[in-house]
């Protein structure tokens, strides 16, 4: 049995990069975002949506071109041009069983490089093997699917907290990279054992595209220490921060509409992840 850590506001301030007056947009963090496809636009309009909300110097977006338009309609600031980028977010809004053999053979690419990358939904399967620094973001579905690559036990249906805390564990140690395993209490687990837990900030974050937007914000983080994300430690509590961020700006957008909270989309998510960063900056 691992011991557990709960993540704190407190823990998580520590890991917001404020600018200084020495910055620009490169030394901000720049994140590339390879996600969404033609069925599934959506997931890269929420990704960089967020990486730009949760304050990155810069977000250079690669997609289907309906992904491409979409994504400027909506943030035209976003570069859609190849370049250096401090951090890769892949995968979301894909689905493994229709890639191509070009975008395989890219995302192999991206993840036996130096750059640390954001895993993510169809890309997990590539993880497999990989040597780039990563953080995989499965959620329960998607971590047996990625067990079971791994040649490991699917997990149980109903399996308690710590019964899935030991399976992350597991996975880590066997993938070589950091788990973030989505739920009402997410886990991150390290190759280490080492394991943090992050609680859901409202019940209103299991909706549609929140988990895109989860995956932006890490981005963004990740990006802002890429020089750290080495270090399995780090990469730990920059994974917990962008959970913790993203429930708080959960509950942050419930709030807006009442005492009693209310039903949420993800841009609403977001939308709020600005409030958060920036009550974080306050501590």
């Amino acid at each position: 049995m691992s011991t557990v850590r709960t993540w704190t506001a407190s823990d998580a301030a520590g890991w917001i990069r404020r600018p200084v007056p020495s910055d620009d947009k490169y030394s901000r963090g720049v994140v590339g975002i390879r996600t969404g496809s033609a069925e599934y636009p959506g997931a890269a309009v929420l990704g960089v949506e967020a990486a730009w909300r949760a304050g990155t110097g810069m977000v250079r977006y690669i997609g289907a071109q309906r992904a491409i338009d979409l994504v400027l309609a909506r943030r035209p600031e976003t570069v859609t041009a190849a370049g250096r980028v401090q951090a890769w977010v892949i995968g979301s809004g894909t689905d493994a069983a229709s890639r191509s053999d070009q975008e395989t053979d890219a995302l192999r690419g991206t993840l036996s490089g130096a750059v640390p990358v954001v895993v993510d939904a169809g890309a997990l399967d590539l993880s497999v093997g990989a040597t780039a620094p990563r953080i995989v973001t499965p959620h329960g579905r998607e971590h047996d699917r990625l067990r079971q690559l791994l040649g490991l036990a699917p997990t149980a249906v109903g399996d308690s907290v710590a019964e899935r805390t030991d399976a992350a564990v597991q996975t880590a140690r066997a993938l070589g990279a950091t788990v973030l395993l989505k739920g009402s209490t997410t886990l991150i687990t390290s190759p280490s054992g080492a394991v943090i837990e992050v609680e859901a900030g409202v019940p209103w974050l299991a909706t549609a595209g929140t988990g895109d937007v989860l995956a932006g914000i890490m981005g963004a983080l990740v990006a802002s220490h890429s020089e750290q994300i080495d270090n399995a430690a780090a990469a730990a509590a920059v994974a917990a921060t962008a959970a913790w961020v993203h429930g708080r700006a959960g509950a942050v957008a419930s709030a807006r509409l009442g005492l009693q909270g209310g039903p949420i989309t993800a841009l609403d998510v977001a939308d709020a992840t600005p409030t958060v960063i920036a009550e974080l900056l306050t501590r």
